[in-house]
């Protein structure tokens, strides 16, 4: 058997769960709300905002800037990680779902550290490169519309201390990057072809990218670090 050759069954993920997950009360009452939301696929597990949150400890990570809130699990996260005065700036253009994190975010006593942006996220990037804050940022995390990711990481290069990282969620779509029949039928109605199309682009942009180091992890549904040369 090779290393590659092991299957993480249910039994298998739920002892690594037991092993090594360390979830914030806040960080699990905010996951058990947004569970009942329809759209829950979305936000990330916890041993996903843990493995993050470890990251911004391993940098000494202070400035940070999420795109894509959903209900604000993993900027919660990223607040709780970084020091007092850091900043988590998160955009999402959804006020609804946003607010749902809102209450975590106070109740964990981090809400002054995050500044939740409501507009589209390529508005919001924009408007930080026109207010100099042009490699500024320590970390950065993609997780929105597909659409527009070759966009967001451009400008997040931009925006990316040298060093600094940018974490870029959902880089293999299901498995649909490989073989778009691999997903379910709910997954068919929400990934569509030219989401599949953008995320090969932009795997296979990473790859070539000589601004970049780069490790692709098969954690939740794939995520791909970069680390801004």
């Amino acid at each position: 058997m090779q290393k590659n050759d092991i299957q993480f069954s249910d039994d298998i993920y739920r002892y690594i769960l037991s092993a090594s997950l360390r979830e914030n009360s806040m960080l699990k009452a905010l996951r058990e709300e947004t569970d009942k939301d329809a759209n829950s696929i979305m936000q990330i597990p916890p041993e996903q905002g843990q493995f993050m949150a470890f990251l911004l400890k391993l940098t000494n990570a202070k400035k940070c800037l999420e795109i894509g809130t959903y209900t604000g699990y993993s900027a919660l996260s990223m607040a709780l990680a970084i020091p007092d005065d850091g900043r988590v700036t998160t955009c999402d253009i959804n006020t609804e779902w946003a607010n749902i994190g809102l209450k975590y975010w106070e109740s964990a006593n981090v809400s002054h550290k995050i500044d939740l942006k409501i507009a589209p996220a390529l508005d919001t990037l924009n408007d930080l490169l026109k207010n100099d804050e042009e490699e500024t940022f320590d970390f950065i995390f993609i997780d929105a519309d597909k659409s527009n990711y070759i966009e967001y990481y451009e400008r997040s290069l931009l925006l990316l201390k040298k060093g600094g990282i940018i974490a870029i969620d959902n880089v293999l779509l299901f498995g649909s990057v490989v073989d778009r029949d691999l997903l379910d039928e709910d997954m068919k109605g929400r990934i569509s072809d030219q989401d599949i199309f953008i995320m090969r682009e932009l795997n296979k942009k990473i790859k070539q990218d000589k601004r970049v180091d780069l490790s692709m992890l098969p954690i939740a549904d794939g995520l791909t670090l970069v680390r801004k040369i």
